[in-house]
Parts: C-alpha cells; sequence; structure tokens
C-alpha cells in the first residue's frame, strides 16, 4: 500500500489579510482584495488595478536587518511558511532536519527587484547594485531561505511553471513523501510583481482587466462580461506529512492528498486549446492517481481567471472529464477575490481547498452577475455555501500549456 500523506497546517499571505484566518473569513464572506495600484504611479497604464497586500511588515517574520534585504515574495514564503509551522505544531530538530524538505513554486521570482536594479544601472551605473541583488531576485531563495530559516534539510527545489508553480510544488512534494524521500514537506506558491514591467506586459497581451473605475468588481469569473484577469500576490504554504509520520506526532489534519495529475496543453505560448483537452487530460490523471470514479468529486476550486478564452476552456474540460454530473459540482473561482497570484495561486488555492474540507464552507465566485450560454455550470455565486464536502479538486493552468490538478479528501482514518 502506498503511504498517506495528509495536510496538518496552513499559512496565508494574501490581498485579503496576513494569516489564515483573515483571509478565510474575508473569502467566505465574498469580500474583494482588488483595489487601486498604490506601488506606483498607473497614470498612463491601461490597467491601475491590482490586488495588493496590505498592512504587511516583513519585520513582524524577520529581523529587522534581514528584512530589509529580503525582497518582498520572499518574505512571504518565510511569513506563510511560520505561520504553517506553528499550525502544523512541526518541530524541526537535528533528528528529523533531514527528513523535511521544502519545494515553492514562483512564476517571476523577483521581477520587482531586476526592474529596480536594471534603472539604477541606467541611471547611477554598475557599481551602484546591490550585492543581494541576485540572491534577492532567484525564485529558488523563497524555498532556500525557508530551509535557512527553519532548518529543514530535506528535498529542495523551487519550480517556475508559471501560473501552475504552486500547484504543481505541492503535487511534486507528495510524491516526494509517497516515494519515502521525505516524511514532511513545506510547500506552496508565491508571487509579489505589482509593478511597472509586470503590468505593461500583461497589458501588452491584451490580458488584464481595464475596469479600473470598478476595481472589486474586475475580476468576475465564468460571467459573461468578464475582460481579463487581475494580478494578484501573496503566498500560501501547506506542512503535508505521511499520514504515520502525522498521528505519531498527534497531529491536526486538515485533509488528505489522493491525487495529483499533470498534462501539456501542445498547442500554444498563451491560449489554452478551446475544447479544454489538456487540462481534461490533467483532471483525468489526477483522478486516476486517487482510484477515484468522477462522481466521487464533490467540489472544485476553479483556475477560473476571468479571462474570456481560459473560463470556457476550463468549462469545457470539466464537462468532457465528469460528463452529467458536471452539472452536480459546486465550483469556485477565488481569483475573484484574490486576483491572480500567477505562481503563487496554487499555493493559497491548494490551501482554500483544505479549509473547505475542513470548515464546511464553500467559497463563492463573486460578481457572477450575468450568465455566459457556455459556462453553465453552479459556480457558488456570490454567496457562500455550507457543504460537506468528502473529495475536492484544485485546477492550475499555466502558459507554455503545463496544467496541474491536485485532489484532497476529508480524512478518514
Amino acid at each position: 500500500m502506498k503511504r498517506r500523506v495528509v495536510v496538518t497546517g496552513v499559512g496565508l499571505v494574501t490581498p485579503l489579510g496576513v494569516g489564515v484566518q483573515e483571509t478565510w473569513e474575508s473569502l467566505c464572506a465574498g469580500k474583494s482584495g482588488i483595489g487601486d495600484i498604490t506601488r506606483f504611479d498607473v497614470s498612463n497604464f491601461q490597467t491601475r488595478i491590482a490586488a495588493e497586500v496590505k498592512d504587511f511588515n516583513a519585520e513582524d517574520f524577520l529581523p529587522k536587518k534581514e528584512a530589509k534585504r529580503t525582497e518582498r515574495f520572499i518574505a512571504y514564503a518565510i511569513a506563510a511558511a511560520r505561520m504553517a509551522i506553528d499550525d502544523a505544531k512541526l518541530v524541526i530538530n537535528g533528528s528529523n532536519a533531514d527528513r523535511v524538505g521544502v519545494i515553492t513554486g514562483c512564476g517571476l521570482g523577483g521581477l520587482s527587484i531586476l526592474e529596480d536594479t536594471c534603472n539604477k544601472i541606467n541611471n547611477q551605473g554598475p557599481r551602484r547594485v546591490s550585492p543581494f541583488f541576485i540572491p534577492m531576485m532567484i525564485g529558488n531563495m523563497a524555498p532556500g531561505m525557508i530551509s535557512i530559516q527553519f532548518g529543514a534539510k530535506g528535498p529542495n527545489a523551487s519550480l517556475a511553471t508559471a501560473c501552475a508553480a504552486g500547484a504543481h510544488a505541492v503535487g511534486d512534494s507528495y510524491k516526494i513523501i509517497l516515494n519515502g524521500e521525505a516524511d514532511a514537506m513545506i510547500t506552496g506558491g508565491v508571487e509579489s510583481v505589482v509593478n511597472p514591467t509586470c503590468i505593461a506586459g500583461f497589458n501588452a497581451m491584451k490580458a488584464l482587466s481595464t475596469r479600473n473605475d470598478e476595481p472589486q468588481k474586475a475580476s468576475r469569473p465564468f460571467d459573461r462580461d468578464r475582460d481579463g484577469f487581475v494580478v494578484g500576490e501573496g503566498c500560501g504554504i501547506l506542512i503535508i506529512e505521511a499520514l504515520d509520520h502525522a498521528l505519531e506526532r498527534g497531529a491536526q489534519i486538515y485533509a488528505e492528498i489522493t491525487g495529483y495529475g499533470m498534462s501539456g496543453d501542445g498547442y500554444h505560448m498563451t491560449a489554452p486549446p478551446p475544447d479544454g483537452s489538456g487540462a481534461a487530460r490533467c483532471m483525468t490523471a489526477a483522478l486516476e492517481d486517487s482510484g477515484l470514479a468522477f462522481d466521487s468529486i464533490d467540489y472544485i476550486n476553479a483556475h477560473g481567471t476571468s479571462t474570456p478564452l481560459n473560463d470556457l476552456s476550463e468549462t469545457r474540460a470539466i464537462k468532457s472529464v465528469f460528463k452529467e454530473h458536471a452539472h452536480n459540482l459546486a465550483i469556485s473561482a477565488t481569483k475573484s477575490m484574490t486576483g491572480h497570484l500567477l505562481g503563487g495561486a496554487g499555493g493559497i488555492e491548494t490551501v482554500f481547498t483544505a479549509l473547505a474540507i475542513s470548515d464546511g464552507r464553500l467559497p463563492p465566485t463573486i460578481n457572477h452577475d450575468n450568465s455566459d450560454d457556455e459556462c453553465d455550470l453552479d459556480y457558488v455565486p456570490n454567496v457562500m455555501r455550507e457543504a460537506r464536502i468528502e473529495h475536492a479538486m484544485t485546477n492550475s493552468f499555466g502558459f507554455g500549456g503545463t496544467n496541474a490538478s491536485l485532489i484532497l479528501s476529508r480524512y478518514h482514518s
């Protein structure tokens, strides 16, 4: 029998709050974390809104000197990891450090420090570049610094699979535990790229919403009037463990990870295949890995970006995989409230899925005001729903056609 893997701790830094409880309550209440961009002058940008993390102080989680030389995305990762470790009551010491690993996903890494440093070179010359520039920029410093801060010396890696990176990180960590290479993993996704380069780049692709006058209504997955996604930032971290390891130390259990699937679209740099075939193969692979029948799934936390192509493609994929059961599924698109965290999305959304199972509440898809004739499933519109969930899926699909699906289940001994 393969090892069983469970979620024993969670940590969140999101546009809805710094902390799990604040974020989860706001999410279930249907609050939006999207507003005007405050980090830079947006007067000449097509898109002037984003989902920024508010009231975050790195010095709450790091010594003052260290906080100053830690890039924002790394600080988010350390903060969420500390919350998750504390939540799991996981003690890492000399006796188990090499059996605890760290894998996180991050799509763009330290894009902000790269942008700032390029400007500094152009304006002040290369001698003004900080010696911390490279360590602050590279994506693998998120798991690297988590390892250093908490003494985890097991498998350590960073994934950069665009918007699927956080989910891939959780899935790969799950496989590492299944293979007996670690007993516990600190895993999830992180991103912080609310900066001119990111916004200008996605604007050039016509990917972002330009509903600047109504920021809290801008992200509207599966709604007829969706016009693009909203950039978000933050981090979601989970502690996942082999079941025997968790039981031995008396850990709480939020949910069990029971399936993981991956696929490639092989279709286009940025667009999904219209029929959703790549996503469908990914969801099918997760179901096969779990051994569950398609009609066992009760709930999906959708990728649901609020772009015309993605939402239609994902809906078609769900219908393809779940057949007549598709209309029985409850589906949340939590990006309607958090914005799209890019490489961090899979981290926070896996946390949300675990919380939905353990707490019995399904977050709504807000701004679902006008039905789309082809997006006609149950997207839990506008109001949270109480429900007992036995098996849930969370989807993350990235540029380049890279896909990840995870299945989480209610834990039964």
